[in-house]
């Protein structure tokens, strides 16, 4: 008991420590943070842009898509560019070709070495000059430069209008003519791209060859090239890690194991009768099945736009289903399922667990499921509406699709959900509150339930922290707290101590092993994954010490893999345990599953794009797609699913289930993903990193590298992954068609004793 309550303050002062600095980090962010101009002028005074336009612009970007249309400073899709780095490229032979006319009566590839050695460094100086008056608010160009800034300015009008001539460009982008077609919102989007560029080039008030961005993006052209921070905390990031898996590694050797206890004779919950608010949750469980197969129609048609353009077999598809509208189904739908299981998880077990129905509690559970039903329909209709129809920034930000990658939902349904999430944590903590009050040996295993949907309900306020105005690079901070902490991190604890308390439940382990583990893992997890956050945030307008504690904390969250294996073949173990577990066997391979993705998807992958030299290079890029496939499904997918099928498994007839449908599934789902990801976005994104390195973001990101003919190649041969994946989701499908038809087996009329 000492040892636990111990451990206890460790994780108490760990998480206080840890988001102290995530704070002060914020702060320091708001207050170095690229400035806003009030005005972009000419030396000669003309006014290129006015008061409010980088505003207005990054608001109307963000209705247009935002970073489901490319990216600003690699945040975002990978099929259009990114915007900063193609409008630097863009500035920057434009600018050059300019001098090379006027100087040289001649293009500039036609001049010889010396005078385009000349012009390089001249083009380097001009534009990592930081003009930027605080005084005054204004970034004054010189004319030369100005000129090529309306030219660039001209391109991206013409772009997100509807200029003929860039039919066939917007088509390999996969965007739609009019993206943006307010002409107001026309002429303020160049200025918010301009400023983008400019905060990735122009040096740090003090500095030298240091941008805003810390030179990202790469691009030779201007000399933007990795800092030598990011190249030592690298290395440092590096061999901390391996320091810290050897300690790991070794404090496991050294102490005790305890044997599992020997395992029941018969199912401890063959008898439990669900009660009223558990039958209630099995209709979350189909809906999720439903959000599967949606997310995954979704996600083959964007995967083929990659080919097709606007088409989907000759058809234009894009009339009506456009790229940025698919995307943002695919992505946002794999977070809401994900999530709808894990929190009908909760409610499912909190009654099993403390023996206690509250009053009311089905009349809450059926009003929570309608409630995130009419914000999961209602939110996806207005952000598709509002893009067919342009109905302009403001509805985009309240109603619609506000434009950011995993939490693209309009304000107003952010509010209704941070609602409902208060909702859902208040009927867990009435359900589990006998068991939470009551000293118990398992006591500990569901006060961190609890305490982990305590932070699943509230940190989801963080998502309602930003607004229409609020600068880019204090977005990107507190969206990075909801995608990782929230989804990452407090989701993650919350269903590991579910797992733990189940398979205490069924008496697999034993319950003062897995208190104590539990609470140890969280410290683990939490101590490199809180500010291992800030990994997300090295090249969005941060000081350089965001590199350092980035680099270094996140490579602590790769540590705890080191030992998966082991837990892994536990479980595996405990799948064989005595007959009756059988009953479980699909669950427990989905979490041993989870397990290989976790070593696999978010070690492996995600450690390969990690350290900030490799980031450098590769943010952005189909690496960041295969680890984020991986992760996403391969880790937190399987996990709502093995808990998934573990509660369907007390909420239907035994007659009705089918372990011949459950194991092709198993079985589709992790091969396909498998082969989605190493035979197509594992090379593409090999073949960009080169392209990055070689020549620059710009070109890993270009028409002419993405639509090259080994591209398209590769993303053709993603085709038989995504059809075997997708008949493991049909199968899935067919095992809960069948278990909805089929009759109620009886059951005796207990319930489970609370330990």
């Amino acid at each position: 008991m000492h040892a636990t309550r111990k451990l206890w303050t460790w994780l108490a002062v760990i998480c206080v420590l840890s988001f102290a600095v995530l704070g002060w980090v914020g702060a320091q962010i708001y207050q170095t943070a690229p400035p806003i101009p009030k005005q972009v002028i000419s030396a000669d005074n003309q006014v290129l842009f006015s008061e409010g336009q980088v505003d207005r612009g990054q608001q109307a970007w963000l209705s247009a898509g935002g970073q489901q249309l490319g990216s600003v400073w690699g945040h975002g899709s990978y099929l259009a560019p990114d915007w900063s780095a193609d409008w630097l490229h863009r500035e920057a032979l434009e600018l050059r070709q300019i001098w090379a006319q006027r100087d040289h009566g001649a293009n500039f590839d036609d001049l010889n070495k010396s005078q385009q050695a000349a012009l390089n460094a001249r083009l380097k100086e001009e534009m990592r000059r930081n003009t930027y008056d605080a005084s005054t608010g204004a970034i004054t160009l010189s004319a030369d430069r100005a000129a090529a800034v309306r030219a660039v300015a001209k391109h991206y009008t013409d772009l997100f209008g509807d200029a003929k001539s860039l039919d066939q460009l917007r088509e390999q982008y996969a965007m739609t003519a009019n993206s943006v077609p307010d002409a107001d919102d026309l002429r303020a989007l160049p200025a918010f791209i301009f400023w983008s560029s400019w905060a990735a080039v122009a040096d740090r008030p003090g500095e030298t060859d240091l941008s805003y961005t810390s030179n990202w993006p790469h691009e030779p052209l201007i000399d933007n090239r990795p800092t030598a921070e990011a190249g030592i905390w690298s290395i440092a990031s590096v061999i901390l890690m391996i320091g810290a898996i050897a300690a790991m590694v070794m404090a496991h050797s050294a102490a005790k194991e305890e044997e599992d206890p020997e395992p029941p004779k018969a199912d401890p919950l063959f008898s439990l009768k669900a009660t009223p608010s558990m039958r209630a949750t099995k209709k979350y469980f189909f809906v999720v099945i439903g959000l599967i197969l949606a997310q995954v129609g979704m996600g083959v048609i964007t995967a083929h736009y990659a080919v097709e353009g606007n088409s989907f077999f000759g058809y234009p598809l894009a009339e009506i289903l456009p790229f940025v509208v698919s995307r943002t189904i695919h992505t946002q739908f794999a977070v809401l399922w994900i999530a709808t299981a894990w929190l009908a998880t909760g409610l499912y077990i909190a009654p099993a667990i403390s023996g206690h129905e509250p009053r009311f509690q089905k009349l809450g559970v059926n009003v929570l499921f309608y409630a995130l039903l009419f914000i999961v329909v209602g939110s996806t209709a207005m952000g598709w509406l509002g893009t067919l129809q342009h109905k302009g920034t403001a509805f985009a930000f309240w109603l619609g699709n506000q434009g950011l990658e995993f939490t693209s939902m309009g304000r107003i349904w952010q509010i209704l959900l941070f609602v409902g999430l208060l909702f859902w944590v208040t009927l867990l903590g009435r359900a589990l509150w006998p068991a939470l009050k009551n000293p118990s040996s398992s006591r500990g295993l569901i006060v961190m339930v609890f305490l982990s949907a305590l932070c699943i309900g509230g940190f989801y306020a963080t998502s309602l922290t930003w607004g229409r105005h609020s600068h880019y690079s204090m977005i990107e901070y507190w969206r990075w707290w909801l995608v990782h902490l929230w989804v990452e991190g407090f989701f993650e604890v919350f269903a590991t101590a579910v797992i733990a308390l189940l398979f205490t439940r069924l008496g697999l382990i034993r319950a003062a092993t897995a208190n104590n583990a539990i609470v140890l893992e969280t410290i683990v997890f939490l101590f490199g994954g809180i500010l291992g956050t800030l990994h997300h945030l090295y090249f969005t307008g941060t000081p350089t010490f965001v590199i350092a504690i980035g680099a270094m904390f996140s490579a602590l969250e790769v540590v705890p893999l080191s030992l998966i294996g082991i837990e892994a073949w536990r479980n595996y173990q405990r799948s064989k345990a005595a007959p009756w577990v059988s009953s479980y066997r699909w669950s427990i391979l989905c979490f041993i599953a989870v397990g290989f993705w976790n070593t696999v998807g978010a070690g492996l992958l995600g450690f390969s794009i990690n350290t900030p030299i490799a980031l450098y290079y590769m943010q952005g890029l189909n690496m960041t797609a295969a680890h984020g496939h991986a992760a996403l499904f391969g880790v937190y997918g399987m996990l709502g699913i093995g808990l998934l099928l573990f509660c369907l498994r007390g909420l239907s007839s035994r007659l009705a289930w089918s372990d011949a449908l459950l194991r092709p599934m198993f079985w589709c789902l992790n091969i396909g993903l498998a082969m989605m990801v190493f035979i197509s976005l594992v090379p593409a994104g090999i073949y960009q990193a080169w392209g990055s390195i070689t020549h620059g973001m710009w070109f890993a990101r270009s028409p002419e590298l993405i639509h090259s003919k080994f591209m398209e190649t590769l993303v053709w041969m993603r085709v038989p992954g995504d059809v075997v994946f997708a008949v493991g989701t049909l199968f899935l499908a067919l095992f809960a068609w069948r278990l909805m038809v089929a009759r109620k087996e009886s059951s005796p009329a207990t319930v489970a004793d609370h330990a």
